[in-house]
């Protein structure tokens, strides 16, 4: 699936004039966009209530261009430097303590939703923009393009920008399942191009204690 997402994007790119007409590029399943500005929180709110979902999208042509409603664009404008992923998706662009998520439709990016209640998370942190935003694209494509072995277990991405330290995080199902943690988890790291060790931690572990310890490694 990876190789048709390529594929199908290199088409977009070398026949643009003519990619509307054609037939879309289903994907695998179908995934919803979600933000979270809690930049500035209400009094009382509770954790989550200013969580909104963006889009929800099941083509490649739809994960470039159709959730940019603001104006109409040519496919070409799309895909070029000032495509739809550099003036709105870069997780750079967005403001300190905002949370972007990418999670399979039907799963919100919530400890509480049924998906995520028994899973956890692979988080690795990033000081440099540039590179939360080469990881945050690289970790998009593979999930849309099917990259994992284990993809059913894959809940979702979350991209959070903070003032010191952003962060990633690779939301999955079954927090107790070692092995398909670290396969996901090996996965991953050889994705995003990282050599420093990942961690991941349980949901339930994190909800009791914010500094929970990781369990597993990579």
């Amino acid at each position: 699936m990876a190789t048709e997402v390529a594929a199908a994007t290199s088409e977009l790119q070398a026949e643009a004039p003519a990619a509307a007409e054609k037939q879309p590029h289903k994907l695998e399943r179908r995934w919803t966009f979600w933000y979270d500005n809690q930049s500035k929180p209400k009094q009382g709110a509770a954790w989550g209530s200013s969580l909104r979902k963006v889009y929800t999208f099941d083509t490649v042509e739809e994960f470039w261009w159709n959730i940019y409603p603001l104006k109409e664009l040519s496919v070409s404008e799309l895909l070029s430097d000032f495509s739809l992923y550099d003036q709105i998706f870069k997780p750079s662009k967005f403001p300190a303590n905002a949370d972007f998520h990418l999670f399979r439709a039907g799963v919100e990016p919530k400890w509480e939703d049924p998906e995520c209640a028994n899973g956890g998370k692979w988080t690795v942190t990033s000081s440099k923009k540039a590179n939360l935003d080469n990881m945050w694209l690289e970790t998009l494509m593979a999930l849309i393009g099917e990259q994992f072995d284990e993809s059913d277990e894959i809940c979702g991405v979350v991209a959070s920008v903070r003032q010191r330290q952003d962060k990633l995080s690779l939301w999955t199902k079954t927090a107790a399942n070692e092995a398909v943690q670290m396969g996901i988890g090996r996965k991953w790291k050889e994705i995003i191009d990282v050599t420093d060790k990942i961690s991941y931690n349980f949901h339930d572990d994190s909800k009791r204690e914010r500094s929970a310890k990781s369990r597993y490694g990579v």
